[in-house]
């Protein structure tokens, strides 16, 4: 594994690590996690596409007209 540096405030990283303490495990696990999904993560654009493709297949079964688009 590489080594990284970050900088941040220390009370911030002392209350993360505390956390973690409570969920039994690391800052540096919880990190990792993070990084994870960090790079995972789909552009919304992505999910929108990928969002409607899995929907094609729904269809009103007919064109509705402007005033039933309209309705409230």
């Amino acid at each position: 594994m590489k080594n990284i540096t970050f900088n941040a405030d220390e009370s911030l990283i002392r209350k993360a690590r505390e956390k973690a303490a409570k969920e039994n495990t690391t800052l540096n696990n919880r990190f990792r996690e993070w990084l994870e999904s960090y790079v995972a993560k789909k552009s919304p654009l992505t999910e929108y596409r990928e969002t409607m493709k899995k929907l094609g297949y729904a269809s009103p079964g007919r064109k509705f007209t402007r005033e039933e688009m309209n309705e409230r």
